[in-house]
């Protein structure tokens, strides 16, 4: 007989997560079971029992609250972003549901990873209008540069509903930003620019580069590399302060964003003596009550960093008026991002590839570097105009030796140590677990190039972080000469030869002993095919295991030292040291240490 299943557990299976799924919801079955626990407890006056529970409930809470907060919420994002542009690659929910059943965990995967860059690129941007507005504007939003801000602190304290009500407003807000800036502006651009849309993401046979790896490399280096330019958050702060005032004097509402700080020092100054006297242009006190509510929530406390303005006639209707011309610029916006970017790439890579289609994320990247650039070169223009013509000639000399010198590193350092690192990890990692022994692994540079950029992005970070060591040392200052200051002669002779040598080291050798001493042996074809195909990660994994066992060893050495001093050293003598005179010629005794 076959028992019948009931309905919410085909859905489960048919999510292909049951496992994850049916931990979350024991774990929120132990929350209830917690809470319950503790009433009774409560009730009977257990108190041991009681707080006991407690803090199992409280663990269990943060735990599910950090995965919601972590893993939930980009997920959305990322599912939302993919839906409202579906019509921008000529995609369909079919064709999202295909990919999903082929590869759920991959899918779900990268739709994680664009919700969170999403989350984080939005992120930066409030912290960039928290540097503009003035303080309390944006007092409904959490200052994460606040150091009073305490995420665990405020998932133990808030209450469950709480939570709930701000991840409803939070999925509403990013939810609707997405429709504003993506669903719609896709919607205007194929109704003014029909032939403009879909953009070219589909790969054929004879352009063999991962899509995963293009989009890894826009999002991990193009967009870090543009707003990482410290002239390239000057520009965007600059056009939020300009909107900010110009919007501030068309609705009176200048005091509000901005702030007045004469008229703060005259309110000051006036608050003690007429505490109640106040005029129908300040801020009402409802308004200071609910900042000071919410701010005492989170901090425990009054209202922090919050600066009182001056409220004009009809404000909720200039409040509404402020949303309406944020919107429309918010949309106008978007239309020139998806739009100029990707039409100068089209312009500029139809000269040498013609009518072929390319994909839009070279074409997005160009236009996109070749915007920026020409915004920059009109602003140094500008900036040089006063000086002079010769003046400009100067600059224009020593700016063209720079660029020269920084093509030269950028071929060697962005070209040819990703080339060699993509090619290495493709031998030592990627053949040997996705290509079989009676099979000819292929390589494809392009591909093996965007993902040694990661890797070398990922390595230079974890150097950085790591303790001091040469290359940590030419590395920090490569970065602290700056690309005016650069030198050439260092970069070559300390970082890229090094580098290259290595990689070529590390590339050659293994395959010189697979074809060129192995043969020698008379071994069989099998057997040199096993070693040309086995070489590489075997030869990683003996590097490896040496650094292990000299760590190893150093630290035993390290300990047999301690204990030594420990058992048998009894005191040390220091010695003053006294420089040598160079006149009198005189020399000084060296330290000595005694051991009794």
């Amino acid at each position: 007989h076959e028992f019948p299943v009931c309905r919410s557990c085909s859905y489960v299976q048919a999510s292909h997560f049951e496992g994850l799924i049916t931990t979350i919801v024991g774990y929120v079955l132990l929350a209830v079971t917690l809470i319950v626990c503790h009433g009774l407890a409560a009730l009977v006056k257990f108190q041991r029992s009681r707080r006991l529970l407690g803090v199992c409930y409280i663990v269990v809470k943060v735990s599910l609250l950090v995965v919601v907060e972590i893993g939930v919420f980009p997920l959305i994002c990322g599912w939302w972003l993919d839906i409202c542009s579906l019509e921008m690659f000529d995609a369909t929910l079919k064709d999202r549901e295909l990919s999903f059943q082929s590869a759920p965990g991959t899918t779900m995967f990268l739709h994680w990873l664009v919700g969170m860059v999403y989350v984080f690129y939005f992120a930066s941007f409030i912290l960039l209008l928290r540097e503009v507005l003035r303080p309390g504007v944006l007092w409904f939003l959490r200052n994460l540069n606040d150091p009073d801000f305490n995420p665990v602190q405020e998932m133990i304290h808030l209450p469950i509903y709480r939570h709930l009500r701000r991840f409803i407003l939070s999925v509403i807000v990013f939810g609707s930003i997405v429709l504003l800036m993506l669903w719609l502006p896709i919607r205007i651009i194929k109704y003014l620019l029909p032939n403009f849309l879909p953009y070219n993401v589909m790969l054929y046979s004879d352009a063999p580069v991962s899509e995963l790896s293009l989009e890894l490399l826009l999002l991990q280096v193009v967009l870090p590399a543009l707003l990482e330019q410290g002239h390239t958050r000057q520009w965007l702060k600059g056009l939020v302060r300009a909107w900010t005032v110009t919007a501030g004097y068309l609705l009176d509402l200048h005091s509000y964003l901005l702030g007045d700080q004469e008229e703060n020092e005259n309110n000051a100054n006036q608050q003690p003596n007429n505490q109640h006297a106040r005029n129908n242009n300040a801020i009402p006190v409802v308004g200071e009550g609910l900042h000071a509510a919410h701010q005492a929530i989170l901090q425990q406390g009054g209202p922090v960093g919050f600066q009182p303005y001056r409220r004009p006639l009809k404000f909720p209707l200039r409040i509404f008026l402020l949303i309406v011309f944020m919107c429309i610029t918010l949309l106008i916006a978007s239309l020139i991002c998806l739009t100029l970017p990707v039409f100068a790439g089209r312009w500029l890579m139809s000269f040498w590839t013609g009518t072929a289609k390319i994909h839009e994320l070279y074409t997005a990247a160009c236009g996109l570097y070749v915007c920026w650039l020409t915004i920059r070169a009109v602003t140094v223009l500008v900036a040089w105009m006063p000086q002079g013509r010769r003046v400009i000639f100067q600059k224009v000399k020593e700016w063209s030796l720079m660029i020269m010198k920084t093509l030269i590193v950028a071929i060697l350092l962005a070209g040819v140590v990703p080339l060699l690192l993509g090619l290495l990890f493709e031998l030592v990692i990627v053949a040997p677990l996705r290509v079989p022994l009676d099979q000819t692994p292929l390589f494809y540079p392009w591909q093996d190039w965007a993902l040694g950029v990661l890797h070398a992005k990922i390595i230079a970070a974890i150097t950085l972080m790591g303790p001091q060591w040469w290359l940590k040392t030419v590395i920090e200052q490569v970065y602290a000469n700056g690309i005016r200051n650069i030198d050439l002669q260092f970069i070559i002779c300390k970082l890229a030869a090094p580098a290259i040598s290595v990689l070529l080291l590390s590339l050659c050798v293994p395959y010189i002993i697979a074809s060129g001493v192995v043969p020698l042996l008379g071994v069989t074809a099998e057997m040199q095919n096993l070693v040309q195909r086995r070489i590489y990660p075997f030869l990683l994994m003996v590097v490896v295991l040496m650094g292990i066992l000299s760590f190893q060893v150093r630290q035993f050495k390290r300990l047999y030292e301690h204990i030594k001093n420990d058992k048998y050293l009894v005191g040390q003598r220091l010695v003053n040291y006294e420089r040598k005179s160079g006149k009198q010629g005189t020399s000084t005794t060296p330290p000595q240490s005694s051991q009794e």
